[in-house]
């Protein structure tokens, strides 16, 4: 049994997108917990095994896979047939994982430091800064609709879900690129389902 514990407009919105997009709602429970919130409402869930009490966290069979960049790739291999995966032996292999890092290690930093207001040399030679990072984006996007080109994949999924969630950055390429991936049949469908979860 595959179960996403998953909490309404947080980060494991995204991985609910993701299972619409890889057909795979039937295939996995969504478990729905309570977390802390940042504005103070929310509890930490004892029945989610996350161990931080955050989302998403995912649990199959047995096996607890967290951090979203992880689990993306996680579910996006164990379902292949959606295509949103880049195998092994792709020539776009090594980008495809590296922009799943890069998520994690760069772009998520860079903007929770730049919404809380917060500017040392430390932490933009660690991390870059928001103008490099959306210059990043920018630049991969010149060659085509989606990252890895005409292919929307689990890292377009991934990569646009902060600015579907801070608000697009007035940057051209990138506010075209997140339109495009919110349109999506998968950014529908956890919009629609976390209005309801939210209203039940």
């Amino acid at each position: 049994m595959i179960t996403l514990y998953h909490s309404p407009n947080s980060r494991s919105t995204r991985i609910v997108a993701l299972l619409k997009e890889l057909d795979a709602l039937d295939d996995v429970r969504i478990e729905r917990v309570t977390i802390p919130r940042r504005d103070g409402s929310g509890i930490r869930d004892p029945g989610n095994p996350h161990p931080e009490g955050k989302v998403p966290m995912l649990d199959h069979d047995g096996t607890l896979v967290r951090e979203s960049s992880a689990i993306v790739q996680y579910l996006a291999e164990l379902f292949p047939k959606s295509g949103l995966a880049v195998p092994h032996g792709h020539r776009q292999r090594g980008a495809y994982l590296g922009w799943l890092a890069w998520y994690a290690g760069v772009l998520e930093p860079v903007l929770v430091v730049e919404a809380a207001g917060l500017d040392h040399p430390f932490l933009t030679q660690t991390f870059r800064n928001g103008a490099e990072a959306r210059a990043r984006l920018a630049s991969a996007l010149a060659g085509g609709p989606f990252l890895l080109g005409d292919r929307f994949t689990a890292v377009d999924l991934l990569l646009h879900s902060p600015f579907a969630w801070f608000g697009k950055p007035g940057v051209p390429a990138i506010d075209a690129w997140v339109d495009r991936c919110t349109a999506r049949p998968g950014a529908t469908f956890a919009a629609a389902f976390d209005a309801a979860q939210a209203a039940a």
